[in-house]
């Protein structure tokens, strides 16, 4: 068996700002990365900041890789920590300004398909048995509830306030399962699961972005979404992600920090 490209599509969150996430596939593997926003202002690894560099590497890592899923994650840990030992330009300010992103990827494994995670990227299986989440199914709560409680519309205005960029900088000095230049912490927390497969299967992958339709717009439960994606494919979909925030720029009726985030899905059929 293989893994067929049916679409992909990637929006950025804002045209004055690089696109963090990438997505990628070969034959018999495939991966979705989402670079967390940077708190702090470029210089680390020069005048790229960090979430876009570490997609980069990560992304080109992901295309050389080869092997079962887990030999192709470590490859890409270690790829990534090879190129921030070369590319770093002075210390970290702390850990908060260490690029991280989220990850899921996957790999045909003989009959099995494996998904490995990190942090809250989705992936969503269709088989003949219905539609089920690969990754956590994702979950928006923590997120809106902290944006609501900075006042009705305040969350996208308020991310980058002193005391916003605080409370987001002490959160990622704690210990957090996610994509980082440490391949040691990425390969112990990097979560695999692995479910048997069959020629007809969708599987679809994405960045929070978009998988923002499903928990905090709550424009589909799993089974119509990916009904919905195989009757018009991915753009009227991406259409109706961005109308929906658009209708709710003041994000008052979704509270949450980014009116609009980076938005990748990228689309595969086992053959």
């Amino acid at each position: 068996m293989h893994l067929d490209l049916i679409e992909s599509i990637s929006l950025a969150g804002k045209a004055q700002v690089p696109n963090d996430d990438r997505a990628g596939c070969g034959e018999r593997h495939a991966w979705v990365i989402d670079g967390a926003t940077d708190l702090g202002p470029s210089g680390l690894l020069g005048e790229r900041g960090g979430a876009a560099w570490l997609s980069g590497v990560a992304h080109r890592a992901f295309m050389a890789a080869e092997g079962t899923l887990a030999d192709i994650c470590g490859q890409v840990f270690a790829s990534v920590a090879t190129a921030y030992a070369q590319a770093r330009q002075r210390e970290p300010q702390g850990k908060w300004e260490l690029p991280q992103a989220a990850l899921a990827a996957l790999a045909l494994e003989g009959p099995v398909l494996a998904c490995g995670f990190l942090a809250d990227c989705v992936v969503l299986h269709r088989s003949a048995q219905g539609v089920a989440f690969l990754t956590p199914a994702p979950d928006r709560h923590q997120e809106r509830a902290e944006a609501l409680a900075l006042g009705p519309g305040a969350g996208a205005g308020a991310v980058r306030t002193p005391a916003v960029l605080a409370d987001r900088r002490a959160a990622r000095e704690r210990p957090k399962a996610v994509l980082s230049v440490d391949a040691a912490q990425a390969a112990k927390a990097i979560e695999y699961v692995r479910v048997a497969v069959a020629p007809g299967d969708d599987l679809l992958l994405m960045s929070d972005g978009f998988a923002a339709l499903l928990d905090t717009y709550q424009a589909y439960q799993p089974e119509a979404f990916m009904q919905r994606l195989l009757a018009t494919g991915l753009a009227p979909l991406a259409e109706e992600l961005r109308r929906i925030e658009r209708d709710d720029a003041a994000c008052l009726r979704y509270p949450r920090f980014k009116a609009s985030d980076d938005a990748t899905a990228l689309w595969l059929r086992v053959s």
